[in-house]
């Protein structure tokens, strides 16, 4: 029944509701059913989220808390201190998981790990030669005066040395601790015990050595984070690529957002360092011993009982199918990652790069592997006399090197390269083939859910359908003639999509009648319904079409990994709202989105999160599926997720993660190895209906 007034919206703090999302990966960690380097590697994920955190949105935050004339700075103001208090008790539940469990863990199998401990008189002969003979090649050391010329690089690891000579203090350096350039970890086996050493330690055991002479005084780590967005004007004119390169060049020059320390340092050297240092704008934090404890996934753990049992491979229909193309072209069909082989994205584009009958090959490229075989593949399809048309998005953050890396390789192959919309990012991921037939040009492609990425395909979920489907493949060809032009401005009559949706053309206001749809079926007394998957929600407009939903009696269940602005459970508001969120040993990607259409469910993929970015800012594609079969099965996938009991919790009103109880009758119902035992029945179409 629709609320009889207009209820006012609220919302949570997209950095509050994302520090709660890397909370619950901390959570992660202290679980003593995961095996014991898969919980070290939680607790390496946290400090790489936490990382990208200070350098991406505390910036962010920052820079509008100087804008006092705007009115919603007030509540920025407010947010920033809640953000330290959360980040200082994560940080402390941190240190706790490791000190508490880890570490007493890795003790239980003869593994020792020296964690805030002396190295012992018996190791450091050994760890003294290892300094000389390698890690002396990578130590500097820089003095901290007056005239310091000293610039601390992004998220490297110091150590702030105070010395004496003659009874009087001598002065305060720096010394590098090179664990980007050597392992952050020694380790050596004596007896049936395997021991394992911090570099920074070692460097602190050998600091005599540096400075002959001198008393050491005091050693304390520090890091500094800095602001790493690039702020790219929307111009039109002059070489992009050449202009990212540019920022990429200065980005670890960037205003300093954290200075992470270890405990000690007195309060007057800290002020010393921020004068000297240029610090005056960053966050001062108490941190721990050692810092970058994302290095934790290098720990020397190698055992198989350690980590995750492998998984094979699901076939997904095409093993011994001597063409993939004509597969293709007989049904629509969907490969779930990482269950099923991406061996069938490789041979789509492997494929295309050797048919004869191919003459055109479109693909968008967001991020791709280091030594990307589809990228390879293309290069071949352009020697092999294809026309092949890339979009390399230039602007994908923190791969902006290898995309323009990659980007010259093809260019160089005869590949006709789009580089990227100035003020418009490109997240769509799709590609499309033509190819000469007896009837004349026939089209081929695939649209995914998540980057034309073999190396995060093995732990990331998604979704790619494969499909022949003239309507929608056509609407593609007509996004790619679009971003040929490389306008931002587009006259929107003259680009028509019906079949899929595509952010800055028609991707908001579909979803809006979507949800509108299933207003109306509520308001007619008919069951209406809401299931969506992804990963962000934070558009407030999106968020208050649901809260509209939820009042006039659609039932909602969002399945939301990170940011979630949306308050669920407010009576009067969003009580039919359920948020669910899954953390397990894949990272939940895929997005799917399920409208209950008076029974008769349309469910649709694609590559938009409800960000604000991701609805006005990007060309993201979304694309109905067709076959009753793959709607069926993605709808499972779903509701098997709906059933975790193990791995899932929900969200409170509070924003808090509340973990899932009896929810399948006593029975532990993990929804990542029920859709595995879902998929390996084979449950594969056997027609497909076009439109």
């Amino acid at each position: 029944m629709q609320s009889q007034h207009k209820t006012p919206s609220i919302f949570f703090d997209r950095d509050l509701s994302w520090l709660s999302f890397n909370e619950r990966v901390l959570a992660e960690a202290n679980r003593d059913t995961v095996p014991l380097m898969e919980r070290i590697r939680f607790l390496a994920i946290y400090s790489s989220n936490l990382d990208e955190f200070y350098r991406v949105r505390i910036p962010a935050l920052n820079a509008l808390n100087t804008l006092s004339h705007e009115p919603e700075i007030g509540e920025i103001r407010t947010v920033i201190p809640r953000i330290k208090k959360t980040v200082v008790k994560q940080q402390k539940e941190f240190g706790r998981i490791i000190e508490k469990q880890i570490l007493q863990a890795m003790v239980r199998e003869n593994k020792k790990l020296y964690y805030k401990e002396s190295i012992p008189d018996s190791a450091q002969e050994l760890l003294q030669t290892y300094f000389m003979d390698t890690v002396a090649a990578y130590i500097q050391v820089a003095e901290i005066s007056s005239k310091t010329e000293f610039f601390p690089q992004n998220n490297k690891i110091y150590l702030l040395v105070a010395t004496r000579k003659g009874g009087k203090d001598k002065g305060l350096y720096v010394v590098n601790i090179p664990s980007d350039t050597i392992s952050r970890f020694y380790s050596y086996q004596q007896g049936k015990v395997h021991h394992i050493f911090f570099l920074d330690d070692i460097v602190k055991l050998c600091l005599p050595r540096l400075f002959p002479g001198q008393k050491l005084k005091s050693s304390h780590s520090f890091k500094i984070t800095r602001d790493a967005e690039l702020n790219i004007e929307d111009e039109f004119g002059g070489n992009l690529a050449r202009k990212i390169e540019k920022r990429i060049d200065q980005r670890d020059l960037g205003q300093a957002t954290r200075f992470l320390y270890e405990p000690g340092i007195p309060t007057g050297v800290l002020t010393l360092l921020m004068m000297r240092l240029k610090l005056s704008g960053a966050s001062f934090i108490r941190g721990g011993t050692y810092h970058n404890l994302k290095d934790f996934s290098g720990l020397p753990l190698m055992e198989a009982k350690f980590n995750y049992e492998p998984k094979a491979v699901i076939d997904s229909g095409i093993h011994g199918v001597d063409s993939l193309f004509e597969r293709i072209k007989s049904k629509d069909f969907l490969i779930h990652l990482p269950y099923h082989s991406y061996n069938t994205v490789l041979r789509f584009f492997n494929e295309a790069a050797i048919d004869p009958a191919v003459t055109k090959i479109y693909v968008t490229l967001y991020r791709v592997a280091d030594n990307s075989r589809i990228v390879n593949a293309l290069i071949s399809a352009a020697k092999n006399g294809k026309r092949v048309t890339v979009f390399v998005e230039l602007k994908a953050r923190f791969d902006e090197a290898n995309n323009i890396k990659w980007s010259k390789k093809m260019k160089a192959a005869g590949v006709r390269i789009i580089e990227s919309i100035p003020g418009l990012k490109v997240h769509a991921k799709i590609a499309l083939v033509k190819r000469k037939t007896g009837n004349g040009t026939g089209y081929l492609g695939l649209l995914s859910t998540g980057n034309f990425n073999e190396n995060t395909a093995k732990f990331y979920t998604d979704h790619i359908l494969f499909t022949a489907s003239l309507p929608m493949l056509r609407e593609m060809e007509t996004l790619f003639v679009f971003l040929k032009k490389r306008k931002r401005k587009a006259h929107q009559n003259k680009y028509q999509f019906n079949h899929l949706q595509v952010g800055f053309f028609n991707l908001q206001q579909r979803f809006m009648e979507l949800i509108d749809r299933e207003i109306q079926f509520a308001r007619s007394g008919k069951p209406a319904s809401i299931k969506i998957k992804f990963n962000n929600l934070e558009d407030h407009k999106m968020i208050e079409k649901l809260y509209e939903a939820s009042c006039a009696g659609v039932e909602i269940v969002l399945i939301i990994r990170g940011i979630c602005c949306l308050v669920p459970g407010v009576p009067g508001l969003s009580e039919r709202i359920k948020i669910t969120r899954i953390i397990d040993r894949y990272l939940e990607h895929g997005r799917i989105f399920i409208f209950g259409n008076g029974g008769f469910p349309e469910v649709y993929l694609g590559s938009a999160d409800w960000m604000i970015r991701n609805l006005y800012r990007r060309i993201e594609v979304c694309f109905p599926i067709y076959d009753p079969n793959l709607r069926t099965e993605l709808i499972d996938i779903v509701n098997i997720q709906l059933s975790d009991n193990c791995q899932a919790v929900v969200m409170d009103r509070n924003g808090r993660n509340i973990a899932v109880r009896d929810s399948g009758g006593g029975i532990p119902r993990r929804s990542q190895e029920l859709i595995r035992e879902r998929l390996a029945l084979g449950q594969a179409p056997d027609n497909t209906q076009r439109k």
